[in-house]
């Protein structure tokens, strides 16, 4: 792993910030936490690499609120290009 961000997918919606944020803190310092409205995902970032390494084995396929957490590096977004539907 070389990131300190983590995607974690099916998330239930009714998952708050703060509740991700109370989950991973048990295994590092979260800095930030950012929840996808009405997608099912979000992204947790921890303080260092280590940190988010363990969190990731330790929640990946867990469960929360009745869902198996899948957790994973966070890749960076893809570079879409603009496309120009006038002609």
């Amino acid at each position: 792993m070389h990131g300190s961000k983590l995607f974690v997918g099916n998330l239930s919606y009714s998952v708050t910030s703060q509740k991700l944020k109370d989950l991973f803190s048990a295994y590092g310092v979260v800095t930030e936490v950012k929840i996808i409205e009405g997608k099912g995902f979000g992204f947790v970032e921890m303080s260092n690499q280590a940190e988010a390494e363990k969190a990731k084995m330790a929640l990946n396929n867990s469960s929360l609120e009745g869902r198996n957490l899948s957790i994973d590096e966070a890749r960076a977004p893809k570079n879409r290009e603009r496309r120009d539907f006038r002609r």
